[in-house]
């Protein structure tokens, strides 16, 4: 039984078979029981027991709305799994809006002859995220494909959150002199995917940061709503991508401080072995928020004081010069462009 299935008391059901067939995908008997027995039990609520073709949800007021596919290899890593993953990538999806989020869709694409303790598995990860965010899952899909024609499991999620009633999140609101605070540890999740995928193992204790930022994101917003611009989590393509769509976006400049970029030093190593630059490596529990400037000390004071946020940095500001472009300053002075990633540099990464 793995921490999560003891933490939350979760022990797997007695099934009828020990690995998904195609007949669990046929919308009949093996589907319902596979339903009942797994999702319907462990994901319980007063909306999804409906079991009705969709949700009818108490919707009222301004809302953001999120969707968002996961086909992580592997499923399960130092850190999380793929059920994790997906919850917490749509809740903070939604928090990236400046919304509080409450419900989420689920879909799973299940291939051929995956154990059904490894089904389970990922839907104790969904449990586990779901309460530790906030959220319930309230409608859902199961499809299942042949073998060979998946890779074990894919999950899509969509999210629906209500607005923060300070939230202003919008590039528009970006001003020359805004300063660029990152809320944790960069290119962590990404090297921990590295560690356990086939062909690139190597000795790490590095766990990703897949994590929830819908909490930190709302105190943050009933402190300091007014002076926050934007948020955005640097997932694919890592801090470097995001930065740089931000930069086309505004048609500004960034200026970034490398010796400001808060890095894991067994990452960091580990980067270097692997010849990746950090800056594009995938996070999943960090977000980059741009700032009042005159404000910025405070909020990154406030963050740091607050869970997860122990590591955030002012990392850079924004810029008259170098207008659509991201520039990084080295420790000595040096100055380089930072571009847009090209290409993929690390493929299902979440």
């Amino acid at each position: 039984m793995t921490k999560i299935k003891m933490k939350l008391n979760c022990p797997m059901p007695k099934l009828d078979y020990d690995i998904i067939t195609m007949g669990h995908g046929s919308g009949g008997l093996l589907t319902n029981r596979l339903l009942d027995k797994t999702i319907f039990d462990i994901l319980k609520n007063d909306k999804l027991e409906t079991r009705h073709d969709g949700a009818i949800l108490p919707l009222s007021g301004k809302h953001a709305f999120s969707t968002d596919s996961f086909v992580i290899s592997p499923i399960f890593f130092p850190g999380g799994d793929i059920g994790e993953l997906a919850v917490n990538g749509t809740v903070n999806d939604i928090a990236m809006c400046g919304a509080i989020p409450q419900y989420i869709s689920l879909g799973f694409i299940i291939e051929e002859g995956l154990k059904m303790e490894e089904f389970w598995d990922v839907l104790v990860g969904i449990k586990y995220a779901c309460e530790k965010a906030g959220v319930q899952v309230v409608t859902g899909d199961t499809k299942v494909v042949e073998r060979g024609s998946g890779d074990k499991i894919f999950v899509n999620t969509t999210g629906i959150g209500v607005m923060h009633e300070k939230a202003n999140i919008s590039a528009k609101n970006i001003k020359v002199g805004d300063k660029i605070i990152v809320s944790g540890n960069i290119a962590t999740h990404g090297v921990a995917i590295l560690s356990v995928r086939k062909g690139l193992e190597f000795e790490t204790t590095i766990k990703s940061d897949t994590q929830n930022l819908n909490f930190l994101v709302k105190d943050l917003l009933d402190e300091f709503g007014d002076y926050i611009h934007l948020f955005r989590d640097p997932t694919r393509g890592g801090v470097a991508s995001t930065l740089n769509e931000i930069a086309r976006d505004i048609n500004q400049g960034i200026l970034l401080k490398q010796a400001n970029l808060p890095i894991d030093s067994q990452v960091d190593a580990a980067c270097e072995i692997l010849g990746l630059d950090p800056l594009y490596v995938a996070n999943e529990g960090l977000f980059i928020t741009f700032v009042e400037s005159k404000y910025a000390n405070n909020i990154l004071s406030a963050l740091q004081k607050m869970k997860n946020g122990e590591n955030a940095k002012i990392i850079g500001e924004v810029t008259h010069e170098h207008q659509g472009k991201v520039i990084i300053e080295s420790a000595i002075g040096g100055k380089r462009v930072v571009n847009m990633q090209v290409g993929e540099q690390l493929p299902r990464i979440c």
